[in-house]
Order: C-alpha cells, then structure tokens, then sequence
C-alpha cells in the first residue's frame, strides 16, 4: 500500500485504541510476491501494526476511497455532530408512556 494508505491506517488504528472501540479496514495492497491483494485489518486497542517503508519501484495500488473512508471515521471520532439546541422535539418523541 501506499504511504497516504499506510499513515491514514495507522492514525485510524491510534484513534480506535483511544476510544476502546474495534473496526475493520481493508486496503489494497501488494504481496511479498507481487501480486496485488485486499489486506484487511481488525482495528481495536490491542492492535498491532508495523509499517515499513520499501525502495521498490512498484506503483502502489490505488487506496483512494479506502483513505478518504478512514478520514471521515476519523473525523467523526474527533469531530463528533453536535445536537441542534435550537429546534424543540416534538412532545410525542420525550413523554412517558404514562402521558407525565
């Protein structure tokens, strides 16, 4: 895989150990014998990974909607949507089967 892909792994991998969660990610990538393969990777707090760098003159494959998916989780775990406290919900959706 490429080194966007790789960085973007890693930094996903960081932000699911801090939050104790778990996801999976499959990337493409290239076999130690050549072949290009889906590597997947189950992302939790005990995960461990290693990226290595390489002076090989193989184009990486293409990562680039793996990437951008991992950015947005990220962002979304950084970022999370804030509640609009400016629109009221409706009664029915907060009152109590008792009508209180």
């Amino acid at each position: 895989m490429g080194d966007e892909a790789a960085d973007t792994l890693l930094e996903y991998a960081r932000m699911i150990a801090d939050t104790t969660g778990a996801d999976s990610v499959t990337l493409s990538a290239i076999s130690p014998d050549g072949n290009t393969v889906d590597a997947s990777f189950l992302l939790n707090a005990n995960t461990v990974l290693m990226v290595e760098s390489t002076n090989s003159d193989v184009e990486p494959p293409d990562n680039a909607d793996a990437v951008a998916e991992m950015r947005d989780r990220i962002n979304a775990i950084s970022r999370p949507p804030t509640a609009d406290s400016a629109t009221a919900w409706p009664a029915a959706d907060y009152d109590l089967a008792d009508g209180t």
